[in-house]
Parts: structure tokens; sequence; C-alpha cells
């Protein structure tokens, strides 16, 4: 497992394609396997006769050999994240979250002032 292969496409489904590796064996690329994207129909990806490069994800205890595409691609380094690239705010980005906390505010004493008026008038009722 974690061999990679230049391989040829042999076979077409709705779910993958069947690859002939140079080592005389078959193997399977799921269409989850095919690209980095979601692919709808595998045959805007692959056509018969292609020449693939795959990579050995699995081996079941049948002999099926289980292929990706996408994992022989060269690994390109993670993009960063929202936390690794803090921009400082403008200062149209700063008003809006003041409004968006005087807006949350507002509403919860909103709230707690109808939840005491409704407290304060089924006392009055029970009289």
């Amino acid at each position: 497992m974690g061999a990679v292969y230049e391989g040829k496409v042999t076979g077409i489904t709705a779910f993958g394609a069947f690859v002939l590796l140079p080592v005389g064996k078959s193997g399977m690329v799921h269409i989850s396997e095919v690209a980095n994207t979601y692919v709808d129909d595998i045959r805007k990806h692959l056509t018969e006769g292609q020449s693939v490069t795959v990579k050995v994800i699995n081996i079941d205890p049948n002999g099926r050999i289980n292929l990706s595409i996408k994992k022989a691609l060269p690994q390109q380094p993670p993009k960063p994240t929202a936390a690794q690239t803090v921009l400082p705010k403008t200062q149209d980005e700063l008003f809006e979250d003041r409004l968006k906390q005087f807006m949350q505010a507002s509403e919860s004493k909103i709230s707690d002032s109808k939840l005491y008026n409704i407290k304060k008038n089924t006392r009055r009722r029970g009289r």
C-alpha cells in the first residue's frame, strides 16, 4: 500500500474507473478518489485508454486493489486558516462589530423586560 503507479484506464462505471497497473493487476478508483473536487460524472474527468497516476490506498482480503488519483497528486501546502491570516479590521468592520453587540444586548434587554411584564401580569391575575 502507498505505492504510486502509472496505469491505464480500462473501464468506466458510474461509481468509478478500472485501471490496469504495470504489475499486471487491475485496481479500481472510486469516484470519490478521482479529484479533489466533487465529481458528479466520472466521464468528465477520465476516458478509457487514458494514462493516469494512481496510488494504492488499500488491498482488501479478497485481493481487490483500491486506488486513488487525488492522493497521487503532488501535495500542496495547506491554505492558512482564518485564524492564521488575521488582518486588522477596518473602521466599517469595527462599527459592524459594535452594532452587532449593541443589537444582541438590546434584544436581551427587551426579552428580559417582556418576561418581567408577563410574570408581573400573571401575579396580578392570581389575586
